[in-house]
């Protein structure tokens, strides 16, 4: 295993964190006697390998996980890799609660982080859907539609920009509720901004 250097800035995250620090701890040594470089980005710890994001570090409420973004290229010979919805296309995460869970683990995770740092060196990619495969709402295709100027902002914004408010319209099971995201939303669509910026 390789020499562990660790990041100042992702000390200072693991002193402020009040959940699942023994376990991110647990899981950070494992990760950095592999070889990996600790950054912080996201205001999580990453791991790169040669410039690639590898693996994340990072808390939930109900859990602490190891997230693999390129997960999806891996062999999973453990039955161990979670995707964490039906939207995620690439990434994988191994979750855990208990310390105990992942020092029993140890050599199972470094197997897991050096399969991810050979798929990474490899230059494999993850196959993303394109955006045209994602469904548009009804009643944002009529909007799109009865708007041209709507329509024209829309096909303007990043194929990830569109994708993130393709999946936030079409999550809700009622119609009225996709339209008041919708109608929410209309504003940041014709500015030119992402769901999040």
């Amino acid at each position: 295993m390789a020499h562990a250097i660790t990041n100042p800035k992702v000390d200072a995250y693991f002193e402020r964190q009040e959940n699942w620090r023994a376990q991110s701890q647990a899981l950070r040594k494992i990760v950095l006697d592999c070889g990996l470089t600790e950054e912080l980005k996201w205001g999580e710890p990453c791991y790169t390998v040669d410039g690639g994001n590898v693996i994340i570090i990072h808390g939930f409420k109900e859990y602490c996980a190891l997230l693999f973004f390129k997960g999806a290229l891996m062999k999973d010979p453990n039955a161990i890799l979670i995707r964490q919805t039906e939207n995620v296309q690439g990434a994988r995460q191994i979750r855990f609660t208990e310390l105990a869970e992942i020092d029993r683990m140890t050599d199972i995770l470094a197997a897991y982080v050096l399969e991810a740092v050979a798929v990474e060196k490899a230059g494999l990619k993850v196959e993303y859907r394109k955006t045209e495969e994602f469904p548009v709402p009804d009643e944002f295709q009529a909007r799109l539609d009865a708007e041209p100027e709507l329509k024209i902002a829309f096909e303007a914004l990043t194929p990830g920009r569109q994708r993130a408010y393709l999946l936030n319209f079409a999550a809700p099971k009622q119609a009225k509720t996709r339209e008041a995201r919708i109608e929410k939303c209309l504003s940041r669509i014709l500015e030119g901004k992402g769901l999040h910026d």
